[in-house]
């Protein structure tokens, strides 16, 4: 999915009706057990989506755009067929919100300030987002049906109903959904079926077990949740002062990702920049990846993976992180000078989980030193799990030492002495390919950086 929408074709020709339709004013609607990531989802949308605030002004910022694009209140309310007291009444709802003026008025015409030029910026890729997410209902169906264009565009530029279909996917439970909107079940039910019926297909599998979304659906969420970063990235943008950097920067950190080197960067540019936040969400790297690419985190930092294997993605290496064999200090082998990895194929081990980055090179290694590959009895990515289970049994335990320094230093864990592995691996930054992203996450990447080369 990141691929295919780093790499989307150019607009086709009949997507013009998808613009008049970004253009037209918004009409309001009549009124199984959880997998992990299903989980993670459920638990992110019971706190709120970030951009979840700024959603609600959706049609404002477009009906902005349109002004900003016509440099006049009255012929951007011509050419959206409004009064020109609506006009100027969304942009001032949408400065209120805000807190600045996007608009210098002038006899002359209108003309854009500071934060009105960077709005503008956001605005447009929200709409070229509205755009890619709309083109899938536009297709004709076999019977040579198609969806209205203007139905399709004015339900997408719906902040309100973007955000109920993502609490819905989250939640897979439309009481629950309503509750965060502060709508009633019938409500949402309505909302629901009108939505269904302007797209013309269904949203979600009802099942016994919940709301399952389809994957169109599936599709139109990912795109409304890279709809909420550009709002939340426009937000932190016109907070900041000249001079100064605001705003919440949400860091995807895997276990490698947790260096020394990398959270003093990170305390050094909020000790810095007062008005900055950081936001760290803990995870494995698959799913890590999967929110970068729904725009619910701004970058990663974690092993880098083979270019075949990095598609929508822009990677930066920071540092080459080695794995090394640890023990408990009064292991018996922690003594010995030097120890070969043919001695170490009957100890018990604590390993990477199978599909983790560092498995396949370990037992590279054991092949290439001609040993039998080791029975691991436990798989774990788990720092705190790995270092208690050093410290209390007899297992060995392949990882990377720097989460461990402290109990080195201490003197309850040490790194055995087994020849040069060989077993090196980049950690770096990954961004979404095409992502924009703000002052402040730029201010926390150059943090992190000059913290690795110093």
């Amino acid at each position: 999915m990141i691929q295919a929408c780093a790499t989307a074709a150019p607009l086709e020709p009949d997507s013009d009706g998808i613009r008049q339709a970004f253009d037209q004013p918004t009409r309001p609607f009549k009124s199984r057990r959880l997998t992990r990531v299903e989980r993670l989802a459920h638990e992110q949308a019971s706190t709120g989506f970030p951009g979840e605030a700024m959603a609600h002004q959706l049609h404002n910022l477009r009906v902005f755009l349109f002004a900003a694009n016509a440099g006049s209140m009255a012929r951007a309310a011509e050419q959206l067929f409004k009064a020109p007291s609506a006009v100027t009444r969304s942009i001032t709802e949408l400065e209120r919100a805000l807190g600045s003026a996007l608009f210098l008025r002038q006899p002359r015409g209108i003309t854009l300030t500071a934060c009105g030029e960077s709005v503008r910026q956001r605005a447009t890729r929200i709409q070229e987002e509205i755009l890619t997410a709309a083109r899938p209902f536009l297709t004709p169906s076999p019977r040579g049906f198609s969806n209205s264009p203007h139905a399709v565009g004015t339900l997408l530029c719906n902040g309100r109903k973007l955000l109920l279909l993502t609490y819905l996917a989250s939640l897979r439970n439309i009481s629950l959904a309503a509750q965060k909107m502060g709508m009633t079940q019938a409500g949402a039910s309505m909302a629901l079926s009108r939505m269904e019926e302007v797209l013309g297909q269904a949203l979600f599998h009802r099942r016994n077990d919940g709301m399952i979304a389809t994957d169109s659906a599936e599709k139109l969420v990912l795109h409304a949740r890279r709809i909420f970063a550009e709002l939340r990235h426009m937000e932190a943008e016109v907070a900041a002062e000249p001079g100064q950097v605001r705003g919440n920067v949400v860091i995807g950190t895997t276990p490698l990702g947790r260096t020394g080197h990398i959270t003093q960067a990170i305390a050094k540019a909020i000790a810095d920049n007062p008005g900055l936040r950081i936001t760290t969400v803990e995870g494995s790297y698959n799913h890590l990846v999967e929110i970068l690419g729904k725009g619910e985190v701004d970058m990663v930092v974690g092993a880098l993976r083979p270019s075949h294997q990095c598609h929508g993605l822009v990677t930066q290496p920071l540092f080459d992180d080695r794995l090394a064999i640890l023990a408990r200090a009064d292991h018996p082998l922690a003594q010995k000078p030097s120890v070969d990895l043919t001695e170490l194929v009957k100890e018990r081990w604590v390993m990477p989980r199978a599909n983790a980055l560092a498995r396949p090179m370990i037992e590279h290694a054991f092949e290439q030193a001609g040993a039998t590959l080791p029975v691991v009895a436990i798989e774990t990515g788990d720092v705190s799990i790995v270092r208690q289970l050093l410290q209390s049994t007899d297992m060995l335990a392949v990882t990377t030492p720097h989460p461990f320094a402290q109990d080195m230093t201490q003197g309850l864990v040490c790194e055995l002495s087994v020849g040069p592995l060989g077993l090196v691996r980049q950690i770096g930054l990954i961004r979404r390919r095409g992502a924009v992203l703000n002052a402040a996450c730029q201010l926390v990447i150059e943090a992190i950086q000059h913290g690795v080369r110093g």
